[in-house]
């Protein structure tokens, strides 16, 4: 009953994840999943792991994925940290490193998970307006904060900051923690990994669930300086000493190492993205330029959420998000070319009547 709940519980607004509906035949294209599957080596390496040593704790430190991860980007395994899943990840990092007396700055059209943790940890925020285009604009974030944490490419616009710009925010807070949310990074943006020698205070946030197809296993990593990453540790240490099992270490860590899968899969999904973006500014919709794995569109002359609620009576799932500036826009995740084309034609037939 409510009346045994803590004032923090009372307070809380959760994070509301996107649909996943149990109907047979629906095309799913509402939480970013990768419509590929993961590497076969991924679930070989499960498979064997799959033993008589799922009685014993897994490597608290997961060594052997950092290993992988460090391996992939070109780091010492001491700039890495794992967790279960990017958002457990982010959830260590605002309370390691954003918690202070100042408030935080992200965007004010941003992951919806941002004010959950300010909430849940007591963190106090400013959003930064995106301009009319829903661009970050570095000069925006330059002045007095406790912290900046933003994705790139934002989500859910799917737009991207180039470099230069990420560099200027750091540059421009050399006494701040700048986390940069790079979930969608690798379908066509510039990470921000090779900016982490240079700046002390840039964490970088990645997840295994979108270009290596893990959604399922939860795996996410940051890299940053050692400084960083052992507050990380400590915080994790104090929470969870073993947020990755076994199957989640090996199976994360055969992902990291086959890049030829990695290369193939997210180049089908730009090249999918890339001809969904032409078909749908051919019907007449606005689609953001996306760096990501979906794409972010709206219709001068019909209502997004009626949209929606068309394409899901042809069994086509989409995300809409009634919220202030982005209420007209759908945020569509890209699928298979099969997919892509049956959505297409779902949406000539509704503009049609």
């Amino acid at each position: 009953m409510s009346r045994f709940w803590s004032e923090v519980v009372h307070n809380l607004t959760p994070y509301v994840p996107g649909e996943q509906p149990k109907l047979p035949d629906l095309i799913k294209l509402n939480t970013n999943e990768n419509p590929y599957g993961p590497s076969p080596r991924v679930l070989e390496a499960i498979q064997a792991e799959v033993a008589d040593t799922l009685k014993l704790y897994p490597d608290p430190n997961a060594d052997r994925l950092k290993a992988a991860i460090a391996d992939f980007h070109g780091v010492a395994p001491a700039n890495v940290f794992v967790g279960n899943g990017s958002d457990e990840v982010l959830a260590h990092a605002f309370l390691a490193l954003l918690k202070h007396d100042r408030p935080i700055l992200f965007p004010d059209i941003t992951y919806s998970f941002y004010p959950v943790y300010c909430g849940l940890y007591g963190i106090d925020y400013e959003t930064v307006p995106l301009t009319e285009r829903f661009e970050i604009r570095a000069q925006d974030y330059l002045r007095r904060n406790g912290g900046i944490i933003f994705p790139n490419p934002n989500a859910p616009t799917g737009r991207q900051l180039a470099l230069s710009e990420i560099e200027a925010i750091l540059a421009g807070n050399p006494d701040s923690v700048v986390v940069v949310d790079e979930a969608y990074i690798d379908f066509g943006g510039a990470s921000a990994v090779p900016l982490v020698a240079r700046y002390p205070n840039l964490l970088v946030v990645h997840t295994l669930s979108k270009s290596r197809s893990l959604a399922g296993l939860r795996v996410g990593f940051a890299i940053g300086h050692a400084d960083l990453i052992q507050a990380l540790t400590r915080v994790k240490d104090s929470f969870n000493s073993y947020p990755l099992d076994r199957l989640a270490i090996a199976g994360g860590a055969a992902a990291m190492a086959d890049r030829a899968h990695f290369e193939l899969t997210r180049q089908a999904v730009i090249r999918s993205r890339d001809w969904l973006t032409a078909e749908m500014t051919g019907l007449g919709f606005d689609v953001l330029p996306s760096a990501a794995n979906f794409i972010f569109a709206r219709h001068p002359e019909r209502d997004a959420g009626e949209l929606a609620r068309l394409l899901r009576e042809r069994s086509i799932i989409v995300r809409h998000f009634r919220l202030p500036r982005i209420e007209q826009f759908l945020r569509i995740t890209i699928g298979t070319d099969t997919q892509c084309q049956a959505l297409v034609d779902a949406l000539k037939e509704i503009l049609a009547r």
